[in-house]
């Protein structure tokens, strides 16, 4: 992570949640997870910040925003597909079902955009036109619609990479059935994504989605929903007029931070420079009024800097107090 330790903005971020008390920890780019032995995983959502493979900053209220987030699509979502949620025992803390994790990330798209090295708009500007298996024409621009909802999953790892269905079937990573079913879930998730989406003023450009089989080898959906660091969404009412303009959409999510990197460096063979507070404070604004506009409520900020790891320690040790003594 850039070095921010000296930053103001630093003193207001949760970036460790390591607590030894607890078994099984593992450090992810934004979650640091815990797997107890009865099956269970805590999962807390931290302030680091990632893109492009790598951990850039810490946001305020970054990892709030991506559990309540989370909260409300599992919520919106549990008829279309069970998910692995067991409680909230904190704002930034989910205790959920440990799964068999699918080898792959289902990402549903709109629309011709993206910045990573994995987007169809990146790889569409490099003159590939076979993108995930989906034949694409000539003379398409960034951040059009796409004649139709696809789907581009890509492969788990340190660094992800384009797959096609056929692939994954046969390179065995999934049968032809449980391919068959979690892109059915996935058009599904992404269709009520979008509804709900539009009736707030916003487009679900594009998402991620992560599932795993359970004990019983049902397809469950895992990790977040709908969330900005999973997602891109856009403000409906100046798309048209900024597209026409030929300016970027007004966003609420992670591309933010994405364009800022990519208009100052090649993230991916150059050290990216430090961000300025204000910029992270601008980008925490709009992860808070993306969780405002999607669900309606005003967002209820809880405690910030050392206190939000004394608040989240407090609250796992009421949860678990088997592991607090």
């Amino acid at each position: 992570m850039n070095d921010n330790s000296n930053s103001p903005m630093s003193d207001q971020c949760l970036t460790d949640a390591h607590f030894p008390e607890l078994p099984g920890f593992y450090r992810g780019k934004v979650r640091d997870t815990y797997h107890l032995p009865d099956g269970r995983q805590v999962m807390i959502a931290t302030d680091r910040q990632s893109a492009f493979d790598k951990v850039l900053a810490a946001v305020p209220h970054k990892g709030q925003v991506l559990n309540q987030t989370a909260k409300f699509w599992f919520e919106a979502t549990a008829d279309i597909c069970p998910n692995h949620v067991l409680s909230y025992p904190d704002a930034n803390v989910v205790i959920a079902k440990h799964l068999k994790m699918m080898p792959i990330e289902m990402i549903v798209r709109d629309y011709m955009t993206g910045s990573t090295e994995t987007s169809i708009w990146t790889m569409y500007q490099r003159g590939e036109r076979l993108l995930y298996g989906h034949q694409f024409a000539d003379g398409l621009v960034k951040n059009q619609k796409l004649p139709e909802t696809i789907l581009t999953p890509t492969t788990k790892g340190e660094r992800d990479a384009p797959i096609t269905a056929a692939e994954i079937v046969a390179e065995k990573l999934l049968t032809q059935k449980q391919w068959d079913a979690v892109a059915e879930i996935s058009f599904k998730l992404f269709a009520r994504g979008r509804e709900i989406a539009a009736k707030h003023g916003l487009i679900l450009v594009d998402t991620k989605y992560e599932f795993g089989f359970d004990q019983d080898g049902q397809i469950t959906v895992a990790d977040e929903l709908h969330t900005p660091d999973s997602s891109r969404y856009w403000r409906a009412a100046s798309y048209a007029e900024r597209i026409k303009a030929g300016q970027e959409p007004e966003g609420l999510d992670k591309e933010f931070l994405r364009l800022w990197v990519r208009e100052r460096c090649d993230p991916y063979k150059e050290p990216v420079p430090e961000i300025p507070d204000e910029t992270l404070s601008e980008f925490s604004g709009k992860y808070v009024a993306l969780y405002e506009a999607v669900t309606g409520q005003a967002f209820e900020y809880a405690e910030s800097g050392a206190s939000v790891r004394e608040r989240v320690r407090a609250n796992l040790a009421k949860a678990l107090p088997e592991y607090f003594t």
